[in-house]
């Protein structure tokens, strides 16, 4: 069972069901320690708590075990087995706490993310909400589903009409752009949120709550998983100019696609860079 497979379509098999069952295992963690949390701040206001390191650990642990060979990229530092960034072969790069400034203050919004790439390329997305059991889950032309059932985007086609979501930069100086952008979809949107989870933003998307969402700056681990499970659901993610997505590229936009060259013109509209 620990020998890893040569077929890339049973290895995604055995890495869904591992990763279906490692988030929901760090999800019953954060579930378990909610309200009783030490706190780090990692800036002026990004911070880090000792349960987002023990779901990490957990993630880790449990992937490797599986998977020795898979290179792991996880957002509280771990970075394995070589201590790089890989982008060649299997790559698993995880959230262990989407959502950490609500977890630390017991808001109960937050997630566990989980992706697997193939050369660059993301092939598995899996985003938990432990508070809700919800699971949103997609395979790289399979499909995406929440608990099981297919879900996908919404038929929004205007913005009038749209319920859009966001979220600012950590780092104060910076939120200029953000300010901009948000004032302008609020005003041309049936309504936009700000609720502090990247990865659910995204699932929400897919699942249709959601019309679109845009967001920079952003980490890998923040949208590699959801920004798969929105295009598995048939909707449209790229990069701010319109161009194609890349997890690493620290921006997003995704929505149904019918409304998405209106987000994109106002986005080009406010950009500052």
């Amino acid at each position: 069972m620990n020998q890893q497979t040569t077929s890339e379509a049973i290895d995604l098999t055995r890495a869904r069901n591992l990763g279906v069952d490692v988030a929901r295992e760090a999800g019953r963690l954060l579930k378990d320690r909610l309200g009783a949390v030490s706190v780090d701040f990692k800036g002026t206001v990004d911070l880090v708590t000792d349960a987002d390191r023990a779901a990490e650990a957990h993630i880790a642990a449990r992937i490797s075990a599986e998977f020795p060979d898979h290179a792991l990229f996880g957002e509280e530092g771990t970075r394995g087995p070589t201590g790089q960034i890989e982008r060649t072969g299997y790559s698993w790069i995880f959230d262990p706490l989407d959502g950490t400034t609500n977890y630390a203050h017991s808001y109960p919004h937050f997630a566990v993310s989980i992706a697997l790439e193939f050369d660059g390329e993301t092939i598995l997305g899996i985003v938990h909400d432990p508070m809700r059991d919800e699971m949103f889950v997609a395979e790289r032309g399979n499909g995406a589903t929440l608990n099981g059932k297919p879900i996908k985007t919404s038929s929004i086609d205007k913005l009038i009409r749209a319920l859009l979501a966001t979220g600012f930069s950590y780092d104060i100086s910076a939120r200029a752009e953000n300010m901009a952008m948000w004032d302008e979809f609020l005003n041309i949107s049936q309504g936009t949120r700000r609720d502090g989870s990247a990865a659910l933003n995204l699932a929400y998307v897919a699942a249709g709550r959601l019309d679109g969402f845009w967001e920079r700056p952003l980490n890998a681990w923040d949208m590699a998983a959801g920004a798969l499970i929105v295009a598995e659901a048939g909707g449209v993610v790229t990069n701010f100019k319109g161009n194609h997505f890349d997890p690493f590229d620290l921006e997003v936009v995704a929505s149904n696609g019918s409304i998405h060259q209106a987000m994109l013109d106002v986005i080009a509209a406010k950009m500052l860079h």
